[in-house]
């Protein structure tokens, strides 16, 4: 279309041009259709969620590789820009990007030579400090206390502080130690575990639903979750920004639009008038 980084940055030497595609733009899938799950796939994240491997039900290559990637560039690149005054073309792969979620596994297969196991490596399902159980009546419970200290914090929450001194924590005892863990969550109801869930460093979270964090006092006082008052609409949930600024607070000042709704309103503020946007829709150019 001839408005490519090459043509733009003889003009615009400070230009930052920012490309987010799915594989980038060299390589063998350079010119391939793919989604997320196609990225997550490619990249060795999918192997790590199971067997068999399940989609993630969430954006993980489109949003941690593509948005948030592509943001870490850009502020990097304007910050260079600020030193050298030169801007420069930013090739954002959603592939290149998921391959960083599991830097973990690559550092363990870097240094051993093994493949890591799906459902059954330090992160993945291994560990019974590190997993996830399902409770009485059918709900499900995570449980992330890696470290030993929060470990032991949440086996005195739960009654069984010899646990590790009777089936110490080495290769061959895992599965046992899990079976009890698995074996006193089944035993529990989600009101029961209440106390644990309030244990600052039991490191124990309930699973919950998009319903219930809509309703949450923690992600209510953060303000990542409120309602706006629409003028057509009433009540509309909304989600706020992950970015906290001291100085630049989030603010909300407009409400979704409707379908072009600002169409008319912003080509007239670039001096455009009634009669050429209305050529302009009937075009279907708007």
């Amino acid at each position: 279309m001839g408005i490519g980084y090459e043509v733009l940055k003889e003009k615009f030497p400070r230009l930052i041009y920012c490309g987010i595609s799915g594989y980038g733009t060299t390589g063998k899938y350079v010119n391939f259709a793919g989604h997320d799950l196609n990225y997550l796939a490619i990249s060795g994240v999918l192997h790590q969620t199971g067997l068999p491997p399940r989609p993630a039900g969430f954006q993980l290559a489109d949003v941690g590789g593509g948005t948030l990637t592509a943001l870490s560039a850009i502020l990097a690149a304007l910050y260079y820009r600020e030193k050298t005054g030169k801007g420069q073309k930013l090739d954002i792969s959603m592939t290149d990007a998921s391959l960083q979620f599991i830097s973990l596994y690559g550092g363990i297969y870097s240094a051993s030579g093994k493949t890591p196991e799906p459902s059954n490596d330090i992160l993945s399902g291994k560990l019974p400090n590190y997993n996830i159980y399902q409770t009485k009546e059918g709900r499900y419970v995570a449980l992330g206390a890696l470290e030993d200290m929060f470990f032991q914090t949440f086996l005195r929450a739960i009654g069984k502080e010899n646990l590790t001194k009777e089936i110490p924590m080495i290769e061959e005892n895992l599965g046992k130690i899990k079976q009890v863990l698995n074996d006193f969550f089944l035993s529990k109801t989600y009101t029961e575990l209440d106390p644990i869930f309030k244990n600052e460093d039991a490191c124990l979270s309930p699973i919950l639903s998009l319903e219930e964090v809509s309703k949450d006092e923690h992600w209510r006082e953060r303000k990542m979750v409120f309602e706006t008052k629409h003028p057509k609409y009433g009540d509309v949930l909304q989600f706020g920004s992950p970015f906290h600024f001291s100085e630049t607070p989030f603010s909300y000042r407009l409400d979704p639009p409707e379908h072009g709704e600002h169409t008319d309103t912003i080509l007239k503020s670039l001096g455009y008038k009634s009669e050429e946007i209305e050529v302009f829709r009937k075009d279907r150019v708007i």
